[in-house]
């Protein structure tokens, strides 16, 4: 069966996402366009994930826990987990093993931390954007280590892809997806980079803002919609 998917979103935690992504607007939001599941998938974090998880089972949508990571060679890379709990023991990893600057709010804005209620909770200090110390060529292990998977965000961009910073895909990263910003640039890539025929390919909006979030047009075939189905069909 088909399900439509967003597997690339941040909320109000992430320093670049807007206050008014919270979990219960941004899940509801994915409710109305149209959604079956979507990964929240803020910087180097996963603290809001339970919040937008336990507002997907309230209203019918499934959320993958995740995170967008950053690699050492400021590569941005999505992860997905089948449990909340693996999500968190990478989130602390993660941020065991990254940049620590203080955040300054007046320039990123705030990351805060929220409940199912939108209630805050928590605010992390340390900015989220600095790079981890974790390279692009250990990022797919590292994550596997903790049950996820992951692979290369919007690949199409001219900066934070592993395109615009390595020029290619080595296949001894072990991605088996990658993400595209622009899916009409996927035929010109293929010609560009070979190795993409080779790797599923998902078209997810990246959204900051409650309007950058897209209406169901993208699908996922699997067997039953649940998270363990999505991170297969992705990592086959």
């Amino acid at each position: 069966m088909k399900y439509y998917y967003d597997l690339h979103l941040h909320s109000c935690l992430s320093p670049c996402g807007d206050m008014d992504m919270t979990p219960n607007n941004l899940v509801n939001m994915a409710k109305l366009l149209g959604l079956d599941v979507i990964a929240l998938t803020d910087h180097n974090t996963s603290l809001n994930c339970e919040a937008a998880m336990k507002v997907g089972e309230a209203v019918g949508i499934l959320v993958i826990p995740g995170m967008e990571l950053t690699t050492a060679e400021d590569i941005h890379a999505v992860c997905l987990f089948p449990t909340l709990e693996k999500a968190l023991a990478f989130s602390e990893y993660v941020d065991n093993n990254r940049i620590k600057i203080k955040n300054k709010t007046q320039i990123y804005g705030r990351q805060v931390i929220m409940n199912e209620d939108d209630e805050e909770v928590g605010e992390i200090e340390h900015l989220l954007l600095p790079a981890s110390f974790i390279t692009i060529t250990e990022a797919y292990e590292k994550a596997k280590e903790f049950g996820g998977i992951c692979y290369p965000a919007h690949i199409d961009r001219d900066s934070l892809s592993i395109l615009s910073v390595l020029g290619e895909i080595d296949p001894a990263c072990g991605f088996k997806t990658a993400e595209l910003a622009d899916l009409s640039k996927l035929d010109t890539l293929k010609e560009q980079h070979p190795i993409l025929s080779d790797l599923h390919i998902v078209n997810c909006s990246d959204a900051h803002y409650l309007e950058n979030m897209r209406e169901a047009q993208n699908t996922l075939e699997l067997p039953a919609l649940t998270r363990e189905a999505v991170l297969a069909a992705l990592d086959s």
